[in-house]
């Protein structure tokens, strides 16, 4: 597909259930929903953000042009009304989006993202560098893995190889760029936007992920309409390391009248 600024974009559907629109981590990484399974009820539309994966390397990388390409992703794909799972900056991503489009957004799935302020990343720096107890090995792929063992409580070197298969260069230019702009955005802001925010919304928090959970709390304090789920014993990547559970969990609720 092309956007309205002509940049392409790679995106498939995966099933041949209800559509759910996919927002991946990252930023500057690649859609990797591939592992994630909901069940024959769900149609996942997949994407890879601008820039990273199968899509062109063009920017501009800003906060905007993100939550436009979401919304170009949406339409293209003919769908007038959907619910949005994000994972990590794609849970952010999401967030972003319902506030820009809520019409279009019957629902959020809020996975392992990182709230809306900015005082996190001090102790995930603590929590990565006690997990890993080492300096970083390798480079370009080999370092990718090593660095997403962390996220995993179990079997951290086979899921850090499902998450990089197939692999694509890590755009850090659209990783930088951003970041930084996140950054430039007041959480009394934010939180001021998702006070008004109607949309139905999951959170759904490994509680063993080492971006720290608390970061979440002033996102839930704001919602009007809002579950949370936490998993022990689990980490950033909850539908690998618990996928019966994940699964349940969010089919359950979009199951609820006030989302279909």
């Amino acid at each position: 597909m092309i956007t309205d600024d002509g940049c392409e974009l790679w995106t498939s559907a995966t099933g041949r259930g209800a559509p759910i629109l996919c927002c991946h981590g990252g930023p500057g990484l690649w859609d990797m929903f591939g592992t994630l399974d909901l069940g024959p009820r769900f149609r996942l539309i997949r994407w890879d953000q601008r820039g990273a994966g199968r899509s062109e390397a063009r920017g501009p990388y800003t906060l905007e042009r993100m939550v436009a390409d979401v919304d170009a992703v949406r339409e293209w794909h003919g769908l007038d009304r959907v619910p949005v799972l994000g994972h990590s900056w794609g849970a952010h991503l999401g967030l972003l989006y319902a506030l820009a489009r809520p019409e279009r957004v019957s629902a959020l799935v809020y996975v392992s993202g990182v709230g809306l302020g900015h005082d996190w990343h001090a102790e995930f720096k603590r929590n990565f560098e006690r997990v890993v107890g080492e300096k970083p090995r390798g480079e370009g792929r080999e370092r990718a893995m090593w660095q997403w063992t962390a996220d995993f409580v179990t079997d951290g070197a086979g899921h850090a190889e499902a998450m990089a298969t197939p692999w694509f260069p890590v755009n850090y230019e659209a990783n930088t760029a951003l970041s930084e702009e996140m950054r430039t955005v007041p959480e009394s802001e934010l939180v001021s936007a998702c006070e008004s925010l109607r949309v139905p919304t999951l959170i759904v928090d490994g509680m063993a992920d080492n971006r720290p959970r608390w970061a979440v709390d002033s996102l839930e304090q704001a919602l009007p309409s809002v579950r949370r789920v936490r998993f022990e014993n689990v980490g950033h990547v909850p539908w690998l390391e618990a996928p019966d559970e994940f699964r349940a969990v969010v089919t359950g609720f979009l199951a609820r009248p006030e989302v279909s």
